[in-house]
């Protein structure tokens, strides 16, 4: 297993972010430059759930684990995951990967994002 050193060293940042209470705080490590996917899904569309995508070893939630619920419906694979204070979503475990974490950009903290390209994505 790498260590998030590891990560760290191949070019990635380590990104900070959360909720808007504070109570949930996690890291991430990701490039500078966010590659965010814009889903047509109903809860996507309904949430505006823009988001990009990082493998589960590279998400580490640093405080809130008893802050957060959980909403799923249809096959319950994805797990929606939001503040129960603030009710905002940060990220996810989405249905397309159920092995990693959507990450909402505008949830993270300023200072390591340099660009955003955005890409609809049928998720109908």
């Amino acid at each position: 297993r790498h260590t998030l050193d590891a990560y760290e060293y191949r070019g990635l940042v380590k990104h900070t972010g959360g909720c808007h209470c504070g109570a949930v705080h996690f890291k991430v490590w990701a490039s500078a430059d966010l590659h965010v996917f814009n889903c047509n899904c109903s809860i996507c569309t309904k949430k505006q759930n823009r988001h990009f995508i990082v493998p589960a070893s590279r998400f580490k939630l640093l405080k809130g684990v008893h802050n957060l619920t959980t909403y799923t419906f249809n096959t319950h694979r994805a797990q929606h995951t939001f503040c129960k204070t603030c009710g905002v979503h940060s990220f996810y475990t989405p249905r397309s990967n159920p092995d990693g974490y959507g990450i909402a950009p505008h949830c993270l903290d300023d200072g390591t994002v340099q660009t955003i390209l955005t890409e609809d994505i049928n998720g109908k």
